[in-house]
């Protein structure tokens, strides 16, 4: 589905993303997790065109991306959830939906109809501007729109964030019903224990670059890498 390899990317002279080399699988929620500052965000921005790469390549279903422009790569199926939301504050929910609309290139489409069935609060609220909504109804807000473009891979960036529990649950569900719909998800997320939940396989990232790579499973079992790069304590030894 994706492959990142070798990527190097750069704010002016500061060099963040520094070798990043990592796969996501087809059909399978894949994390990237690591601390604030590491380049995760940094990496979304690569993937999405939006901070390019100077160097190395990002191939998504065998199609180079790396030098394409954001619009091109949005074409080409990759689809963000950014950090934050973004939502246009402005609009209704339904406009901020319409204007994301992109037709299918195979399969069952996400358009308007199936995005309100899987957010029914969204469909209550359809013709509320988005200031009108809460932190949690934006962010469905946020996923929803996303998936209108009809993406090949949904990439989510720090999907969690600022959200009280109860909805950071309800986003886990929804992560969980896109993977059993087929959908890839490549998701960038601080909250370890939630990510290794969702997740079939997860990355880990420090200072630019992927240090540890296994099953989700695996990696909650490694106290090492979790303790080092995750701020994740260890067991408590009597």
């Amino acid at each position: 589905m994706l492959e990142i390899l070798d990527v190097h990317t750069y704010y002016g002279d500061s060099h963040v993303l520094q070798g990043t080399t990592l796969r996501a699988e087809r059909g399978q929620v894949t994390a990237v997790l690591g601390r604030n500052g590491v380049g995760k965000t940094t990496l979304c921005r690569s993937l999405t065109g939006l901070t390019p790469a100077r160097r190395g390549r990002i191939v998504i279903e065998g199609v180079d991306v790396t030098r394409m422009p954001a619009h091109r790569i949005s074409e080409a199926g990759i689809s963000l959830v950014p950090q934050g939301r973004r939502i246009f504050v402005s609009l209704t929910v339904h406009e901020n939906l319409q204007i994301a609309v992109r037709a299918a290139k195979s399969g069952a489409a996400w358009n308007l109809d199936r995005v309100f069935a899987l957010f029914p609060r969204l469909a209550e609220r359809r013709h509320h501007g988005g200031n009108d909504l809460s932190g949690g109804e934006q962010q469905m807000l946020a996923i929803a729109r996303a998936l209108v473009a009809n993406p090949t891979l949904l990439v989510m960036d720090e999907p969690t964030e600022g959200l009280a529990p109860a909805v950071v649950a309800e986003v886990g569900r929804l992560i969980r019903q896109l993977r059993e719909d087929g959908i890839s998800v490549l998701l960038v997320e601080q909250n370890a224990a939630f990510a290794v939940d969702v997740a079939n396989f997860t990355h880990v990232m420090h200072q630019g670059a992927i240090v540890h790579s296994s099953a989700s499973e695996a990696l909650w079992k490694n106290e090492e890498i979790k303790s080092q790069y995750l701020g994740v304590p260890g067991p408590v030894r009597p």
